[in-house]
């Protein structure tokens, strides 16, 4: 397997006529919004498409254009493709139970970002140097002449702003800002996409994160901050409501702070692990060894086991990586 040109993966676009499209379980602003703008491109050159995903589309995010097109993966839907297009997933296995629709005759087309894509693809367009996905959707949308209206403009501007933090983070680059200024003329209005994105919380849904979020622990001097999320707490949040994105968004603002990790109980035998790192520490590694992955700052895996398990193992092997990086300030 290798990677792959941008001309490679056009040619691959232009060169099938059908296309399922999917991305990773639990999807982030950035996997949606690309899924949706990659299937919109298609469609503009004739293309049958066929997005879906594991689960239903979360409510918060019904507001982006062209969301009531994806469809949840369930009794293996019966459609004929020649090509799944994989976005914003380092392996094929982040795509669930969609996998089952693939077979040895498709190609596999492998659009990513992630410094721990396996390239697993017939065709690999992999830019670990990419603020997101988003971005290089844009750069394919625009190579390949697309003409861009309003909606897929949107589409990509959240991708890049909410894996970017906001444009806070190191993976925000000058070319970034040069994509976003392209995208913004298009006549979204960015306030109230960062409105909605970020600060339309039910009261109901911050009365019970205050409680939750004042749980944290902190380890090893205040370098990491630990939080369990028990599957009993996480059902009294609303669908609309990312709980663990609020977390990471206030808990990072802790001095001295390095890693951040989550610990969400799926089931009594299935843990959801979410890590954000600051400084030098590099979380996509400890993902990795628990087969996950993600980026250097933000990284998780689901681990086949209960929490207090999943727990005492996470820590162990922050703790061995911790010795190897020098203590921020």
């Amino acid at each position: 397997m290798r990677k792959h040109s941008l001309r490679q993966l056009i040619q691959a676009l232009n060169g099938n006529r059908r296309f399922l499209i999917t991305t990773h379980v639990n999807p982030d602003p950035d996997a949606l919004c690309s899924q949706l703008a990659m299937a919109a491109f298609l469609r503009s050159i004739g293309k049958r498409v066929f997005s879906i995903n594991e689960q239903d589309l979360p409510e918060r995010f019904h507001f982006l254009p062209g969301s009531h097109r994806i469809r949840p993966f369930r009794n293996e839907p019966k459609i004929a493709f020649d090509a799944a297009v994989i976005i914003d997933c380092g392996d094929l296995d982040r795509i669930g139970s969609v996998q089952k629709l693939i077979k040895d005759k498709h190609t596999i087309i492998n659009i990513d970002h992630h410094v721990t894509n396996h390239i697993f693809g017939d065709i690999n367009y992999v830019r670990t140097s990419a603020s997101s996905t988003a971005e290089m959707i844009y750069g394919i949308l625009h190579k390949a002449r697309f003409a861009f209206d309003h909606d897929v403009a949107l589409l990509l501007y959240v991708g890049i702003l909410t894996d970017t933090g906001s444009f806070r983070y190191e993976n925000t680059t000058a070319h970034t800002h040069r994509v976003v200024s392209r995208l913004i003329p298009y006549g979204f209005s960015v306030s109230d996409l960062y409105s909605r994105l970020y600060e339309s919380i039910p009261l109901h849904d911050l009365e019970i994160f205050t409680r939750v979020v004042n749980t944290f622990e902190p380890l090893y001097q205040g370098r990491v901050i630990y939080l369990e999320l028990h599957k009993k707490i996480v059902q009294k949040f609303s669908k609309e409501f990312d709980l663990r994105d609020k977390i990471f968004r206030y808990l990072r603002a802790i001095k001295g702070v390095e890693v951040i990790v989550i610990l969400t109980e799926m089931t009594t035998r299935q843990t959801r692990v979410n890590f954000r790192s600051q400084g030098s520490f590099d979380v996509a590694p400890i993902a990795f060894h628990f087969n996950g992955g993600g980026h250097r700052r933000a990284s998780g895996c689901i681990v086949q086991q209960p929490l207090a398990q999943t727990r005492q193992q996470v820590l162990t092997e922050i703790k061995k990586a911790l010795g190897k990086v020098k203590r921020r300030g």
